[in-house]
């Protein structure tokens, strides 16, 4: 048995360099077979564009006609200028007004009511805190007995003292 003979340097790069002329060779023919679809795709894009060219001048009609519709009735004249210089009076009074209003929003009844029961739902809120406190600490000193000092320390670090009590509502006379 023979050992087979590899091919050599030179060998291996006519080798390559013939692959890569046929297969270039087979690229340019089939370019060249198949001219109309590159074509046909040409074609459809320029009909396309086209089509897009005439929407936007048809568009480009309709907003000049609608520009010219709008500025019937917007001439120049004295009786258009006294109306803006009314409208403009008027939006000026209307700021004033309602930068007036703004200043008087803070006696405002529904306002006044609103904030109301916000403090009555923020007080039952914060009652319902306390007493979960409470009754946390109360479980706490049950169930472990042996920790009362730890505990105790710990509600020091908290913020949580032996002054903690339930709110009162303030009564406000009206």
């Amino acid at each position: 048995m023979s050992k087979k003979r590899g091919l050599s340097l030179e060998e291996k790069r006519e080798k390559m360099l013939q692959i890569f002329y046929e297969s270039q060779d087979f690229f340019l023919v089939y370019f060249w077979s198949l001219p109309s679809c590159a074509g046909n795709q040409l074609r459809n894009v320029y009909r396309k564009l086209e089509s897009d060219v005439q929407s936007s001048e048809r568009r480009l009609v309709e907003l000049a006609d609608q520009c010219n519709a709008l500025k019937k009735g917007r001439e120049e004249s004295d009786e258009r200028e006294e109306a803006l210089s009314n409208l403009k009076k008027v939006e000026e009074k209307y700021n004033e007004l309602k930068d007036e209003m703004a200043e008087y929003a803070d006696n405002d009844p529904a306002a006044f009511e609103a904030m109301r029961d916000a403090i009555s739902v923020a007080h039952a809120a914060a009652n319902r805190w306390t007493d979960n406190i409470f009754t946390l600490r109360q479980w706490c000193s049950n169930n472990f007995p042996e920790a009362k000092e730890q505990l105790e320390h710990m509600y020091q670090e908290v913020g949580i003292t032996d002054d903690l009590d339930y709110l009162e509502m303030p009564t406000g006379g009206n």
